[in-house]
Formats: structure tokens, sequence, C-alpha cells
């Protein structure tokens, strides 16, 4: 898939999603060895919730991390801008509503939610820092806004060998279980294509949030940034 294929966002990547919503959950976990769990949980971990806390999870897809979410006590609001996506997870009974929305322009209102969350989901977006932006408006003074998404392993010979990976092995491991490796060659891209885990600290201060942190998990292959809207004085 070549870079003007990945500049067409965000409706090939709309498209593309609907495609292979029913085999996203399972290539994610071939993709990943086995370690979304664990990922997941850390993040839910990251949030720091309260029971009954109001949390956006914001490019939800068939709300594994909703629901991981919402078993952690809180209110979720799964939004997508996937039809397809979100029609598999109301077809798997996910016990949380789903909202159509687009990242950049979120249909909640200011201050709406105690928290808001996107996972593996930030670099899908046409303009990452706009939704980053809209994050941080629909959150509440004093609430988090977390993103978990791949990163910049920090050993220099495993980032070498994990590239080669996501260019030629992910590929030709998603052949096995997808009709399609085009969805496969795209995310190796848009990984290798995003920022590092400091830059991506810097977007979070340049939106405005402040204890801005983040956690490598799995050497950097993930990374979890977590901010805290400012409370005003």
């Amino acid at each position: 898939m070549s870079r003007a294929d990945l500049e067409k966002k965000p409706y090939d990547v709309a498209t593309m999603f609907d495609g292979i919503a029913k085999r996203y959950d399972l290539m994610n976990d071939v993709a990943a060895m086995g370690q979304v769990g664990m990922w997941r949980d850390l993040m839910v971990d990251a949030l720091d919730i309260d029971p009954g806390d109001a949390v956006m999870d914001l490019a939800a897809g068939t709300g594994t991390s909703s629901t991981a979410i919402a078993e952690a006590g809180a209110r979720v609001v799964a939004a997508d801008f996937s039809l397809g996506m979100m029609g598999e997870g109301r077809r798997r009974g996910a016990p949380v509503p789903f909202v159509g929305a687009d990242g950049q322009h979120l249909p909640f209102a200011d201050d709406a939610f105690d928290a808001a969350v996107i996972s593996f989901g930030l670099r899908n977006v046409h303009e990452p820092r706009m939704a980053l932006a809209e994050m941080v408006r629909v959150v509440r003074p004093g609430g988090k806004v977390v993103v978990c998404e791949f990163s910049t392993p920090t050993w220099g010979p495993f980032r070498t060998v994990y590239e080669k990976y996501l260019l030629r092995a992910l590929p030709a491991v998603a052949g096995r279980f997808a009709t399609t490796v085009d969805p496969y060659e795209y995310l190796a891209e848009s990984i290798l294509d995003w920022p590092d885990q400091e830059s991506l600290r810097r977007w979070f201060v340049d939106a405005g949030l402040e204890k801005t942190q983040y956690r490598n998990l799995s050497g950097g292959i993930v990374a979890l940034h977590r901010g805290v809207v400012p409370v005003a004085e």
C-alpha cells in the first residue's frame, strides 16, 4: 500500500474497517502475539476509574475495550466511525451503547465525561491532533485522557527486527486469516509513521493537558499516554 493510499483517510480507512469487522479482533490477537488482553487491562488501570464514572471510548470498534472499561465500573459510550465495526459489536452483545462519531468533530457536549480513551485508533484519524483536542474538550476539568497506541521499541536492535516483522511477516500472517492483506499493510505503514513516545507526549502538552506521562509496554511496542484536563483556578 503506497503513501498516497495512506493519505486517503478517513473514507478509505472507514471502508477498510467495515470490511474486516468480523475478523478484526482475531487478527489483532494474532498480530500482537497474544498481548492485546494485557495491554487492554493496563489501559483500564490507567483510566483510574471510580464507580459510575462516565467514559468515552473513541475508535471503540467492536466494543472489546469498552466492555473491559464497563466491567471496571464505568458508564461507557463506545464511539466509532465504522458502521461495520459497531454492527459487529452489537451482534456480539457488547453491553455498551454505540454512537457513530467522527473523532475530529465529536457529537458530545463540553465536559460530558470523566475520562476519554482511544486504543489503537488515534493514528487512523485524518487529523489526530484535532481528535486529541476533541477528547480534551469533552472531558471535565480534572478528568483524564488516555491514549493506548503502537509506538517505538526502545532497544535499537529489537526495533530493527520489529520493523521487518511489520513490513514482511505481519501481512504474510494476515494472509492466512484474512481475505486481503491490504488492511495489514496499512497497519504496518501507519505504525512505522507514527510519532514516538516523547513526540506524542508533547502533543498532549500542546492540547492543554497537565501531568502528562507515558508508560512503555512490551519494550515500547505499545505506549500508554495519560494527561489530566486542567482545573481552572
